[in-house]
């Protein structure tokens, strides 16, 4: 059993049988069984799987696997012929793992169609799913009796923007007891290499398709139109205007609820919405992949509400963890401390918890500030504290006794973790440390990008529409990895909406380069860092010919060819 390139079958399987018989019978195994063998019959067992089951389970296929098997199919039965023997079996399973589909040899898994752990007992297909990686497994590495003489090898296949795991390409034949790899291997790794680039492909024709749809219903100024699929969303600035984040997350359901079942549904919008939805399916090849929501304001609702509080944009469970915690502590009067990365939003939180413009702001590197500050503190009003780790010595030691003295003053503090703490910064980071919350980095929570993108953008001029994205673009801006969080995120933001020559949504193509071309493979160095920007640029300048670049350069292709494998260009 591995997850590796060795093939498990180098192993000697005759011992396995004979550990196989004694862990049945409950005697002493001997040395020398893997123990992520001994491990998989463990779990069998404890999950109730009888060695000796005869038959499998069957039942229908949930939505989700019947669209994976769409897409795999025809490429799988190209792929089929190239089995080259009957008793062989290729198949595909979901994520559960369940079979699917499957073509070949009496050989394998049939008649079951569940192949989970809890159901079967160890298997390559269950196996690849957890592991994420090609399995093998080989005859008595199984728990149950029938498969004893049957080898499988798994290859999972991911879906193409998320990485998650979809399902597997498994073939199974009889025993493989050879050293090297399953002699289906190969095949497996490239049917699953297959499928998942039929899955890109009809993702970005999905896209497409979402991005016109969108386009097409937000014709006309000022309309409100949210375009949908689970998964991305394109909401116009009026739709922005009326829907609430838990409204949106009412369309978002039931555009799931659309692909699934393809046929129109009525979105459960929470009470006090202030509008109406007109739900359209949006379709490709006669398959619903999302949907339109036409908004109508109700009679009387009031529209156009202020743009919410950036500090408080973002439905991420990090994030809805840390500001709800945030906003629970802030309720009662006394010192609360706010940490994370540089950008990550400490101030506007602090400010949007403070909800008092009387509250003094004070930096903590201006001892002028910082003798005002708590001098205001210790009478009682709030003081928002920034950047705690620049305080000085005595300004430390000022802070900590007047918190000894007054527990209950109303003093939020920000601290971004960098060098070492002192001794007395660290006596009062530890006093408050039952009292503080960590912003998550952006880099953690990138599903709230696309939230924050409205309210980052300037307000667009009168007459012009508002800053759009292409879904292209979305992915970019959620791959890269944000040193500088929410605020180098706006000043992206800000510097495209200012420096724009074009109308339509932005297009990955305008993105700054590091963002465009994604993170490097590894932590650069300032130089490295350059060296990279200036590469691109210079590709960018020669429309991406290496040679060109290579001479303007001054260096060798074999040099440039070197380079942009090393920072992954």
């Amino acid at each position: 059993m591995t997850t590796t390139e060795r093939s498990p079958a180098a192993i000697s399987l005759t011992p396995l049988r004979r550990a196989r018989e004694r862990f049945l019978s409950g005697r002493p195994l001997p040395e020398g069984v893997p123990e992520e063998v001994v491990a998989s019959w463990r779990r069998a067992r404890f999950f109730g799987v009888p060695h000796d089951l005869q038959k499998g389970t069957a039942g229908p296929l949930r939505p989700a696997g019947a669209a994976l098997l769409g897409t795999a199919r025809p490429v799988l039965e190209r792929i089929a012929p190239a089995l080259g023997t009957d008793h062989c079996v290729l198949l595909l399973t979901d994520e559960r793992p369940r079979v699917l589909w499957s073509t070949g040899g009496a050989a394998g898994p049939q008649p079951w169609t569940d192949l989970s752990e809890r159901t079967v007992g160890p298997n390559s297909a269950a196996l690849a799913v957890r592991s994420r990686r090609r399995a093998e497994v080989h005859g008595p590495e199984h728990f149950l009796d029938r498969w004893q003489d049957v080898s499988g090898v798994s290859v999972p296949v991911t879906a193409p923007e998320t990485g998650q795991a979809l399902g597997t390409v498994t073939v199974v034949s009889p025993l493989w007891s050879a050293a090297g790899p399953h002699p289906g291997a190969a095949l497996a790794e490239a049917a699953a290499a297959a499928v998942e680039a039929e899955l890109l492909t009809r993702a970005r024709r999905t896209e497409r398709v979402l991005l016109d749809a969108y386009l097409g219903a937000a014709q006309g100024q000022g309309r409100a139109v949210a375009v949908l699929d689970g998964r991305n969303r394109l909401v116009s600035a009026a739709a922005e205007r009326i829907l609430s984040p838990q409204a949106l997350d009412a369309l978002e359901r039931t555009a799931i609820a659309v692909r699934q079942n393809g046929h129109p549904a009525d979105p459960d919008l929470p009470a006090g919405t202030g509008c109406t939805a007109r739900i359209t399916p949006v379709r490709h090849e006669g398959v619903a992949v999302g949907v339109v929501a036409v908004l109508e304001p109700l009679s009387g609702a009031v529209a156009s509400p202020p743009r919410r509080s950036v500090a408080l944009i973002g439905s991420s469970v990090p994030w809805r963890h840390a500001t709800g915690r945030a906003v629970a502590l802030a309720r009662v009067p006394e010192p609360l401390l706010l940490t994370g990365e540089r950008g990550t939003g400490k101030t506007a939180l602090a400010r949007e918890l403070l909800g008092d413009r009387s509250a003094r702001v004070a930096d903590a590197a201006e001892d002028s500030e910082l003798d005002t500050a708590l001098a205001e503190l210790a009478a009682g009003r709030p003081v928002l504290l920034r950047h705690a780790e620049r305080l000085a010595q005595s300004g430390v030691a000022a802070l900590n006794s007047l918190l000894d003295t007054h527990p209950d003053a109303r003093l939020l503090m920000t601290y971004t973790p960098g060098a070492a703490a002192g001794p007395c910064l660290q006596r009062l980071l530890d006093t408050l440390a039952a009292r503080s919350v960590t912003l998550p980095a952006l880099r953690e929570r990138p599903e709230d990008i696309r939230d924050l993108l409205p309210a980052l953008a300037p307000r667009p001029a009168p007459g012009q529409p508002p800053l759009t994205w292409t879904l292209d673009a979305l992915r970019a801006l959620e791959r890269y990895p944000w040193a500088g969080n929410v605020t180098e995120l706006a000043h992206v933001v800000r510097a495209l909406a200012e420096g724009r020559r074009t109308s339509g949504p932005v297009r990955r193509e305008e993105l700054p380069d590091p963002v465009r071309e994604g993170p490097a493979a590894r932590s650069l160095s300032p130089m490295e860092h350059a060296e990279r920007t200036t590469i691109l640029e210079a590709l960018r300048r020669h429309g991406g010919n290496k040679a060109r670049t290579a001479a303007a350069l001054g260096i060798g292709r074999a040099t440039l060819y070197r380079k942009l494998r090393g920072y992954r260009v």
